[in-house]
């Protein structure tokens, strides 16, 4: 099974000049948790991601104003990615090495083209169980709060 077989096909998307809220708009209306940040809608270049804790611990819990844009709040730096031909156990891997419970799909040229996340692999049947749930508790292994 490959990463095209598992993904998310053509997710909303957001460029860094957008205002927030129209990220948070489509978390609501698409019910996801992440959005894609691209260099344009068309090239659909991965220049980062904006998640629902981004918004909340950068924007929230940090009492900005109205307006601010996706790239103020956005995470740009070490993104994971899988590529659309890799097979589903390097997905797995991959959550599990960097932590996360969603991954974007790129192409050879490092255009988004889906977005797998714990949800799709859970219910994939072709997946051993017992490798779903070790993705799972790698990446839900809770982290020592910051106070």
């Amino acid at each position: 099974m490959k990463a095209h077989d598992i993904m998310t096909v053509d997710p909303e998307v957001v460029t860094p000049d957008q205002r927030l809220t129209v990220a948070a708009q489509i978390m609501r209306d698409c019910d996801v948790g992440i959005v894609p940040v691209v260099t344009d809608p068309i090239s659909k270049t991965l220049i980062g991601l904006i998640t629902d804790r981004d918004i909340t611990v950068r924007h929230v819990a940090e009492d900005h104003r109205e307006g601010c844009t996706v790239g103020a709040h956005m995470t740009r730096d070490n993104i994971a990615t899988v590529r659309e031909s890799d097979d589903s156990t390097d997905v797995l891997e991959a959550m599990k090495r960097w932590e996360v419970r969603r991954i974007p799909v790129v192409n050879d040229r490092g255009s988004l083209v889906g977005v797998i996340a714990q949800a799709d692999i859970a219910v994939q049947r072709d997946i051993p169980r017992a490798e779903v749930a070790d993705v799972v508790k790698t990446i839900s292994e809770p982290a020592h709060p910051v106070r």
